[in-house]
């Protein structure tokens, strides 16, 4: 029955006009011991087709989408962006050791002052802190793409800035200038398949202007144990 109830509120969801991938989602688990597995390269895993029931471990680590969502928002495309990474799973691990409900690699929460991964992965707070100042970052060292980009059409997709942003989340800001400075011929592919250009598709026209551009940022992980 949960498997059923699942499936029927992805459709609901798909209904509303978030972009799922209709490809599988690779292999995840919630064994925290996967956390040392070494990292390849930016691994992002693609969302199961909204006809197709799947189990979760509802009692466990539930999806957690807040209804209802208002399309455009940060609320939207955080939300949308965790259920395409995780399933919305904020104990998600995923065979490359990729960690949490956005997935983050251990290079990433370095660089955002984030070293206990443990800690990380029981702290819901401390993801969704982390995933705003990564926005803030990115939007930084994309602040002259984001300006001279948006609005423009790029191999027939609409170029704006939370396109951008989903992007360099999957497969770092630099692979997103190469894209733009190829005009679209250098797109960037996880371990799963999944492009810079998908990741630009899916995630076009969420208003995220309430998270502003910022050169240095860190989280204090210890705030939120």
């Amino acid at each position: 029955m949960k498997e059923v109830l699942i499936a029927v509120g992805i459709s609901s969801l798909a209904l509303l006009g978030y972009g799922f991938s209709t490809s599988s989602i690779p292999e995840v688990s919630d064994n925290l011991s996967i956390k040392s597995a070494p990292l390849f390269s930016k691994n992002k895993g693609l969302m199961p087709s909204p006809a197709i029931s799947v189990a979760l471990s509802v009692e466990k680590d539930p999806v957690n989408i807040p209804f209802p969502l208002v399309a455009g928002d940060y609320i939207a495309f955080k939300e949308a962006l965790g259920f395409k990474e995780s399933r919305g799973r904020y104990r998600c691990v995923n065979t490359l050791g990729y960690m949490g409900k956005y997935q983050f690699g251990k290079a990433t929460l370095a660089v955002l002052g984030i070293q206990d991964t443990l800690s990380f992965l029981h702290s819901p707070q401390l993801q969704e802190a982390v995933l705003e100042a990564n926005i803030a970052r990115n939007k930084w060292i994309l602040r002259q793409e984001i300006a001279y980009a948006s609005g423009k059409t790029i191999n027939g997709i609409r170029i704006t800035e939370s396109g951008l942003i989903a992007a360099a989340h999957l497969a770092g800001p630099g692979n997103v200038k190469k894209y733009l400075r190829s005009n679209g011929g250098k797109s960037m592919e996880d371990a799963y398949g999944t492009s810079v250009e998908d990741y630009i598709r899916h995630f076009a026209g969420y208003n995220l202007s309430t998270i502003k551009a910022k050169q240095k940022v860190r989280v204090n992980g210890e705030h939120y144990k």
